[in-house]
């Protein structure tokens, strides 16, 4: 091997390294898609599981909305499936968990988290890539949130309250003004989804569109997304 070919690498190996390290605007890893530890924003999720104990059959028979939960706390396996089973990835080509049309995913899952295990009280946003929570503000805003959704109690009490914004120019862009309504449409693809592991789950869960857009936008610190639902979900 000739002197310059020794030298050349570890000089290679260097930066192969740090090309695995290094991350897109978007949050997403470059290389081999994990983001290290030093980065406290970003919460990884355990993997979901793809079986579970009742059939869709029966959480359909099983589901009603529930406004009065217990103070018990979700676990993160639990936080876990419900937003696997929103906006999941499902296939690798990024298919989701909820139909889109023309697989835009013009929704963004954001959670206000007050009593989870080993979760920080706070407002997080749902990553599909890489099944993760990123940080957005600390502290309990359960009942902020409340206020902004008309003193709705469900809001205070439920462990998690997710809420389901949407970037209406992503499928508006393709489809035109009828693209509004596609996206209405998932939203409630969604939700339904939600609730449907939510019961699956045994945890009660209810479907909430009475709030202030601007009240609740501002709380999750969202810009340029609209708020359709808010979703209350915590133990019966």
């Amino acid at each position: 091997m000739r002197p310059k070919q020794r030298m050349l690498i570890p000089v290679l190996a260097a930066l192969t390294a740090l090309t695995g390290a290094v991350h897109s605007p978007h949050g997403q890893a470059a290389g081999p898609g994990r983001m290290p530890a030093a980065d406290a924003s970003v919460v990884p999720l355990p993997r979901p599981r793809l079986t579970g104990t009742i059939s869709v059959e029966a959480a359909l028979t099983a589901r009603r909305s529930i406004r009065s939960f217990s103070d018990g706390a979700l676990g993160m396996d639990e936080l876990s499936q419900l937003l696997w089973a929103g906006q999941g990835i499902t296939l690798g080509r990024g298919l989701r968990t909820a139909p889109s049309a023309g697989a835009l995913y013009p929704l963004v899952l954001y959670v206000a988290a007050g009593n989870v295990a080993s979760l920080p009280a706070g407002i997080y946003r749902y990553e599909p890539a890489g099944h993760r929570l990123v940080a957005i503000v600390g502290g309990d805003k359960r009942s902020e949130l409340a206020e902004a959704a008309r003193g709705q109690s469900a809001v205070r009490t439920a462990a998690i309250v997710i809420a389901v914004m949407a970037d209406y120019q992503r499928t508006t862009v393709k489809y035109g003004e009828r693209g509004v309504r596609y996206v209405h449409l998932e939203a409630g693809h969604a939700a339904q989804n939600i609730a449907l592991q939510a019961t699956a789950l045994g945890l009660g869960t209810v479907m909430i569109g009475a709030f202030s857009d601007v009240a609740v936008s501002a709380l999750l610190k969202v810009s340029g997304k609209q708020p359709l639902y808010l979703i209350p979900v915590g133990r019966k």
